[in-house]
């Protein structure tokens, strides 16, 4: 999509709180035996003697209270800050890890959360750990992060909460501290060395299962592509920089120009727009990786439509570009792009 030009979005946060209630179940199940519970009563009442049984048999799923706690959060992005949050709120202590915590992140955190400087630290002395980290592949990426070198951290009793991506995990090392003693897992990514074990939770992929999740996700895309279409704006975007957009000043045409991150293909843009005469009000240039993205608002003041569309070939047309835009009038109309040395609107 980057070499065709296009901006790829997402909707980061919008399942965030439906996440987070997913992480504070997750606990619940991993303290209190309750799926053995609901399994147990439903053997007895298919037996005939849920009735007879069902105060007898609560000792055997005793269990322990959050309150008090230690949780650890690794990542502490939308998911984790609310979950160390909502934590907090349940009388826990918090204590997280996040290397490129951002200042909209951290001011959403507990005032009283210890931050510590690794996951080592993080997890050491935790009775929950939460993982809210990316999956990202490669060398130096986040594949098996929580493998033998941080599960040997863990308390004996730990309950692990991994609604990220199962990929996280290293199941060899998961399973070897779930075989040593009354430690958790708790997921809703099945691994097929894990997904019958007895200290070992697996939920149906259920983090964004909520009709709340799925309306705000809609409603996020609906607006962010809307303020692409009308004013050029890019947030949210996975191979594209930021460029956040005030709608065009008046009297104005507004031009987005897509181009390689090359040395020179800025002033030959800018060189375009002069040599037909045009004068830019205002400019815009943002880069990321190989991409470039710039808005040139211009001045529609004795101008004509040729002019623009003078100017918009010949910008289209500059070695670099990918792609160009004129936003005036009919949202989303006004594209342009250079197909193998063609002109194409």
């Amino acid at each position: 999509m980057t070499e065709l030009g296009i901006p790829v979005f997402n909707t980061p946060g919008a399942n965030a709180n439906a996440v987070k209630e997913l992480v504070l179940c997750g606990m619940l199940l991993g303290s209190r035996r309750i799926v053995d519970g609901i399994n147990h009563m439903k053997d007895l009442g298919a037996q005939g003697l849920a009735r007879e049984r069902v105060e007898k048999d609560k000792a055997m799923f005793g269990g322990q209270e959050i309150k008090g706690k230690t949780l650890a959060v690794i990542g502490l992005g939308h998911i984790g800050a609310m979950t160390a949050r909502d934590a907090e709120q349940l009388g826990m202590k918090v204590k997280g890890y996040d290397p490129g915590l951002s200042v909209q992140s951290a001011m959403k955190l507990p005032r009283d959360m210890n931050l510590v400087d690794s996951i080592t630290a993080a997890v050491s002395g935790a009775d929950y750990i939460s993982i809210n980290i990316p999956y990202v592949k490669g060398q130096g990426g986040t594949h098996g992060i929580i493998g033998k070198d941080v599960v040997e951290h863990f308390s004996p009793n730990a309950v692990l909460m991994n609604f990220a991506r199962g990929e996280l995990v290293d199941s060899d090392a998961m399973k070897e501290f779930l075989d040593s003693g009354d430690g958790k897992y708790v997921t809703d990514f099945p691994e097929d060395l894990l997904w019958d074990h007895k200290n070992c939770i697996v939920l149906p992929h259920l983090g964004a299962s909520t009709e709340e999740a799925e309306d705000a996700a809609a409603s996020m895309a609906a607006d962010t592509i809307r303020e692409y279409l009308e004013n050029g704006t890019i947030v949210n975007s996975v191979n594209f920089p930021d460029t956040h957009l005030d709608a065009r000043p008046e009297d104005t045409v507004r031009f987005t120009v897509v181009n390689k991150n090359v040395p020179g293909a800025l002033a030959a843009i800018t060189e375009a727009i002069s040599n037909e005469g045009l004068n830019i009000v205002q400019q815009i240039n943002h880069s990321r990786g190989d991409i470039a993205y710039n808005v040139c608002d211009i001045s529609t003041s004795g101008n004509d439509v040729v002019s623009f569309k003078n100017v918009q070939e010949q910008i289209t047309m500059v070695e670099g570009v990918i792609s160009t835009r004129i936003i005036y009038g009919q949202a989303g109309v006004g594209y342009a792009k250079n197909l193998d040395g063609e002109y194409f609107v």
